[in-house]
């Protein structure tokens, strides 16, 4: 299945969807806070198995109970479907994993 980077409407309009998300260097961006590091890390291992399935990998950044997420589709050099659709999967993976 092929996919296609989203215009700048189709984004906006994706962001009403999305918890706490934004648009930043023309990438989905969100800060995930965690109680601690090991919910910090079982977040971050459920995105990574997920990532692997989908052949879709974020750009992330991890300090102690922080975990910073941007999402771009490489391949057609900005944000497609699967950016959206993996963002909606981390907000579920993150509430599993008992966010502050």
């Amino acid at each position: 299945m092929t996919h296609q980077k989203l215009t700048q409407k189709d984004i906006v309009d994706a962001l009403q969807t999305l918890t706490e998300w934004t648009f930043e260097e023309e990438k989905l961006t969100r800060t995930f806070v965690f109680k601690d590091f090991q919910h910090a890390f079982g977040f971050m291992s459920m995105c990574a198995l997920y990532a692997e399935k989908q052949d879709h990998h974020p750009e992330w950044f991890n300090v102690y109970n922080k975990v910073k997420v941007q999402l771009t589709s490489h391949d057609v050099s900005g944000v497609s479907q699967k950016d959206i659709d993996f963002a909606k999967k981390m907000d579920a993976f993150a509430a599993i994993n008992q966010m502050n």
